[in-house]
């Protein structure tokens, strides 16, 4: 079956995710003190997977999915979506688990289906990512705890982000040898994840290393250098991404120096938040204007109200990362509420934006 899934049918999908998102967010802050209400039957533990399993691999999943215009494809946002729903109703990690399992499968099979469509080293690189995911979600679903699944979890959206930047490298080719670079750091970052790797000194090493490795040839490379000159959503768009992958550095030197991904350190906490909101959620603010057109056909016209939540995302990650390393609970609690804040500026940004593309269209 190849047909496309019909654009109103997508809203469904997207809803799941921004559900996921909401109730992520508030188990985010319950876990680091704060009173508000618990999102359903989830728990502060569930933090994670609501935001990269439930929320990143819906929306991931889905473009995904339209991007190959299969229908079967989008079963995997469909099961990423549920599986978040799963946790919120009580149907437990084994349910959750393996739907998120099935969801991860799909998408390793629509991304490998896109690679045999165009075989380019950005393609490889997106189904890499999703096999990562997979990878994870397995670990979780065979009863490893969830800090286990933490480094395949990221590294799938960090190469699927650096896969899609590969990608709109077409207007400022890399160089052979920027290609090969680009290839042996996937390469590391991969071998880094395996479970044995984190029992060697120099194995949790690689994987920080692979990530400023990583940081540092996307500022290299990546057209936004030359773009953030340009103006409107096209500057918005360059320092999105330039601030986003300063944050993936950071995130990946305080891991570098501290001995690598060790869970339940102060360290581990300030780096995984660097990189899943400084550089993670930077990503997705630039790439929202553009992802929303093409999965929704809704228009989002630019406004300069996108810096708004734009910058408050940025502030927030500063504070919480300083407050973090510093042994600051109260700032660090100020920063994790200011994240939640930025994500609910953005989405109004977002719904804003489309109540005014709407009305320009039928002016």
């Amino acid at each position: 079956m190849s047909a496309d899934l019909p654009r109103p049918w997508r809203v469904p999908l997207l809803m799941l995710a921004m559900l996921s998102l909401a109730a992520g967010a508030l188990a985010g802050l319950v876990r680091i003190g704060w009173q508000t209400p618990a999102p359903g039957a989830a728990s502060v533990m569930d933090h994670a997977v609501l935001m990269i399993g439930a929320f990143f691999g819906t929306v991931i999943s889905l473009e995904r999915a339209v991007a190959l215009g299969a229908l079967w494809a989008y079963g995997a946002p469909l099961l990423a979506g549920l599986s978040g729903l799963a946790m919120l109703t009580g149907a437990g990690d084994a349910t959750a688990s393996a739907l998120l399992s099935a969801a991860s499968l799909l998408l390793l099979g629509a991304s490998v289906q896109v690679f045999l469509r165009q075989r380019a080293l950005h393609t490889l690189t997106l189904a890499l990512g999703a096999a990562a995911w997979t990878a994870g979600n397995l670990l979780w679903l065979d009863g490893a705890p969830v800090t286990a699944a933490v480094a395949p979890w990221m590294a799938f959206l960090v190469l699927t982000i650096a896969g899609e930047r590969l990608e709109l490298s077409r207007f400022l080719p890399p160089s052979p040898a920027a290609r090969w670079l680009f290839s042996a750091i996937v390469i590391a970052l991969l071998i880094a994840m395996l479970p044995g790797a984190a029992t060697v000194t120099a194995g949790r090493a690689l994987y920080p290393a692979a990530l400023l490795a990583l940081a540092l040839w996307l500022l290299r490379q990546d057209i936004a250098r030359r773009t953030v000159r340009e103006h409107g959503l096209t500057r918005f768009i360059a320092i999105c991404l330039l601030a986003g992958y300063a944050w993936l550095a950071t995130g990946a030197l305080i891991l570098l120096t501290t001995g690598g991904i060790l869970p339940g350190t102060t360290a581990y906490d300030a780096g995984l938040h660097a990189v899943m909101l400084g550089f993670v959620f930077s990503m997705v603010f630039g790439h929202a204007p553009i992802i929303f057109p093409a999965v929704l056909g809704l228009r989002l016209p630019y406004h300069a109200m996108f810096y708004v939540p734009l910058v408050v995302l940025h502030l927030s990650v500063l504070i919480r990362v300083a407050g973090t390393l510093a042994g600051a609970a109260q700032v660090r609690s100020s920063g994790g509420m200011l994240n939640a804040v930025a994500l609910a500026l953005f989405v109004l940004g977002m719904i804003v934006a489309i109540i005014r593309g709407q009305r320009a269209s039928r002016a």
